[in-house]
């Protein structure tokens, strides 16, 4: 099975060696479009680096914040099941497509990047799903079930957005592995939940631990 040519030629102008697999998550019976792990055996050059950090691939890696959350899903489908979900920073789609697996009416991936929503495409018709698909949150009408949202506080300007969520959606489902003094007055840690990046970038073993929070307006 070959690569979709668009997300293998954007990465290939990333990282010219750098290719992509069909590769099943661990502990799941997903599928994602990621970079293939032996090109993480390689030291980048210094062009190869100021690249990455200009223009971080997220979506042809499945993050653990990610995955803890698509695995929650597939564990609990009552999350999801019959309702109208929104996938914020959708990333490699994962959240959207469990999601969609546990029995969602309608799951909308939702990301400013075009080629994370190229990637969700991708991926949800290797998982054999369908979605549909945003680029702008604050477009979408206040008609949601549940905001899901993955990988998105490792910015901290980005806490904000736990306010934001509610606006579009009756209730929040947060997973975050970065904010150690997580505070908000709406939100509640329903659980910790142990997932790595996939390919494993071998990140520090705290960010294994995967909170996960729930609000409701």
């Amino acid at each position: 099975m070959n690569a979709p040519e668009s997300l293998q030629q954007a990465l290939t102008q990333l990282l010219g060696d750098a290719s992509l697999s069909a590769e099943t998550l661990p502990g799941t019976d997903l599928k994602l479009w990621l970079i293939d792990a032996n090109n993480m055996d390689r030291a980048f050059s210094p062009e190869e680096t100021r690249r990455i950090l200009e223009e971080p691939p997220y979506w042809c890696f499945c993050w653990a914040s990610g995955l803890a959350l698509a695995r929650w899903l597939a564990e609990k489908p009552e999350w999801v099941a019959g309702k109208r979900v929104l996938d914020f920073g959708a990333g490699s789609g994962v959240a959207a497509i469990a999601a969609a697996k546990a029995g969602a009416a309608e799951v909308v991936a939702c990301d400013l990047d075009p080629l994370a929503l190229e990637a969700c495409r991708a991926n949800a018709s290797l998982n054999g799903v369908e979605l549909s698909y945003s680029a702008d949150f604050f477009q979408e009408e206040d008609r949601f079930d549940l905001i899901i949202v993955a990988d998105v506080l490792y910015d901290r300007a980005n806490l904000p957005l736990l306010d934001h969520f509610l606006t579009r959606g009756r209730q929040a489902l947060v997973a975050d592995s970065r904010v150690r003094d997580f505070q908000h007055p709406l939100y509640t840690r329903l659980a910790i939940l142990d997932a790595c990046t996939w390919p494993d970038l071998a990140e520090p073993a705290e960010f294994r631990n995967v909170s996960l929070y729930h609000a409701i307006r």
